[in-house]
């Protein structure tokens, strides 16, 4: 169990003295303006290990400088790859919870990762870690009066197959940037539209995973609307939860049914007018040509390696007992 205390949180605003300009510099960037709960983060992923967390936020904001994360929001991807890298890496938001928390879809059964290179994928997921965590989250903040630093995810598995297999050295490394760089940013994940795949592979993934990550996932029951509405109304569900009922005004149900995975869902459309707009100003206010952005895929953390290795398995598994891959 984590324990954040505040003699914890001194130690590491003490070491913190110890960090170069340019660590300084991407770190508020980084914690816009709440640097303390930024610290609280990092200690409740190393289980209020001072040391530790030390260790993690320093390598953390060596990784944002030695790959330029500060602008990465002014690096667009060109159209024509983003359209097929949206209709390939299905995420969007949907809305916000009651909580006034960022609500966003994963369609991780359909997303097919086969479109462009890899390197877009990786791109294109850390600007939207940095634009919920630059835009989104401040504004969520502002028009609730209080500090919103969290997200919920809902996770659609319609469609997963055996043939995902082929997807999971990517995935990994995606998870392992969001488990290293961006920590404790989800406060819940919500799973619907579970296949036999899936279940199978649960029941042996669970008890790998964290009891803090583990009290956080929620598999619910086919698309999941019943209990979703208790977390967030019916205009922020996403398109894959909804389903004719009866409960729910005719007006209100035919309305916002847009698909937030889609290129031309508003908020894939304000991300990719802000980056351009960033792009614009970045050129302006610089006489050095800006190459395309490129991080290196990370080793995978021995957790997050290890669950991969036991999906793999799991996987394998089903495959000599189906007699085929789907």
């Amino acid at each position: 169990m984590c324990f954040t205390n505040q003699e914890a949180i001194k130690q590491l605003q003490s070491l913190m003295e110890n960090l170069d300009e340019q660590q300084k510099n991407t770190f508020q960037n980084m914690h816009q303006g709440y640097p303390t709960e930024t610290l609280v983060r990092f200690l409740k992923a190393r289980h209020g290990n001072v040391v530790k967390a030390n260790k993690m936020l320093t390598d953390c904001l060596q990784w944002r400088v030695e790959n330029e994360i500060d602008n990465v929001l002014a690096k667009p991807i060109p159209p024509d790859l983003y359209r097929r890298l949206r209709d390939s890496q299905l995420v969007g938001i949907s809305g916000f919870s009651k909580e006034g928390l960022p609500v966003i879809a994963v369609g991780v059964g359909l997303s097919t990762f086969d479109e462009v290179f890899d390197k877009y994928y990786v791109q294109s997921h850390i600007q939207m870690n940095e634009y919920r965590d630059r835009v989104i989250l401040p504004t969520a903040t502002k028009n609730h009066g209080r500090h919103i630093d969290t997200c919920v995810k809902v996770l659609d598995m319609t469609g997963l197959k055996l043939s995902a297999l082929n997807q999971l050295k990517l995935l990994t490394a995606i998870s392992t940037i969001d488990d290293l760089n961006y920590p404790e940013k989800t406060e819940a994940y919500y799973i619907v539209n579970v296949p036999y795949v899936f279940s199978a592979c649960w029941k042996v993934v669970k008890s790998l995973l964290q009891e803090r990550t583990r009290r956080k996932v929620h598999v619910l029951k086919g698309c999941g609307m019943e209990e979703l509405l208790k977390v967030m109304d019916y205009a922020s569900l996403p398109h894959f939860c909804r389903k004719e009922d009866s409960r729910v005004p005719r007006h209100h149900a035919a309305g916002n049914t847009e698909n937030c995975f889609s290129f031309d869902h508003v908020f894939h459309k304000q991300l990719y007018n802000y980056i351009k707009q960033q792009a614009i100003l970045m050129e302006s206010v610089s006489t050095i040509r800006h190459s395309s952005f490129h991080v290196d895929l990370p080793e995978p953390d021995p957790d997050d390696a290890k669950i991969a290795k036991t999906i793999e398995t799991e996987f394998h598994k089903l495959e000599s007992q189906n007699g085929l891959a789907n």
